[in-house]
C-alpha cells in the first residue's frame, strides 16, 4: 500500500509529486517576500519621486521607511539561509517604480488606491503563509515576522483608505488591475 504524501495546508489538498517539501516551501516564501518588499520600496520611491514635498509625502515616507525595514529583514533572512533571490529583481526594480510613479501621476488618491490594492493582496499572501507555517508547526520566528509585517501592511491599507483612495477616479478598475498585477508578481517571484 502506497503511503500518501500530505501537504502542509488543507487549502491545497494532499501534497503531490513535484510539490515543494517543507524546506523548499520556506525558501519560496522567503524568495517571494524578499521580492515583494523590494517591489514595495520601489513603489513608494516612485510615488515620492512624483510628489516631492507634497502634503502626503510624509505619509508615503513613513510607509517607505517601514517597507525598507521589511526588506532589510528579508535581505538578512535570504542571505543567512543562502536562498537565491528571484531572478526578476531587475524587472521589479523598474516595474515597482513605474507603478508608484504612474499612480502618483494620476493623483494622490490614485496613489493611495494603489497602496490599498497592493496591501490587500499582501495581507492575503502573508495570512496564507502564516497558516501554512502554523499547519507545519515549524518556523515560529518566521510566523511572528510575517504577522508583524502583515499588521504593518494593513496599517498602510488603512492609511490609503483614510487618505481618499476610494475617491480615486476609476477606483475599482485601478485596484483590480493592481491586485491582478500583484498576484502575478507573487506567482512569478515564487517560481523564478
Amino acid at each position: 500500500m502506497a503511503k500518501q504524501l500530505t501537504r502542509s495546508t488543507s487549502k491545497h489538498g494532499p501534497r503531490l509529486l513535484g510539490d515543494p517539501n517543507k524546506d523548499q516551501a520556506v525558501e519560496r516564501m522567503l524568495r517571494v517576500d524578499h521580492a515583494g518588499e523590494y517591489g514595495a520600496v520601489r513603489i513608494y520611491e516612485g510615488q515620492l519621486a512624483v510628489f516631492g514635498k507634497s502634503q502626503n509625502a510624509p505619509i508615503i515616507q513613513h510607509m517607505l521607511d517601514q517597507e525598507k525595514q521589511h526588506l532589510k529583514t528579508f535581505d538578512k533572512l535570504v542571505g543567512d539561509r543562502k536562498i537565491r533571490p528571484t531572478a526578476l529583481l531587475p524587472f521589479w526594480h523598474l516595474a515597482g517604480f513605474a507603478l508608484g510613479a504612474g499612480t502618483a501621476l494620476l493623483g494622490e488618491k490614485a496613489a493611495m488606491a494603489c497602496t490599498v490594492a497592493v496591501e490587500e493582496v499582501i495581507d492575503e499572501h502573508y495570512s496564507d503563509q502564516i497558516s501554512e507555517l502554523n499547519a507545519n508547526g515549524e518556523e515560529e520566528g518566521l510566523q511572528e515576522t510575517f504577522e508583524a509585517f502583515r499588521l504593518e501592511e494593513l496599517e498602510h491599507r488603512q492609511t490609503g483608505l483614510n487618505n481618499g483612495a476610494e475617491s480615486a477616479l476609476g477606483y475599482e478598475l485601478l485596484t483590480g488591475a493592481v491586485k491582478a498585477g500583484s498576484r502575478l508578481a507573487i506567482w512569478l517571484s515564487t517560481r523564478v
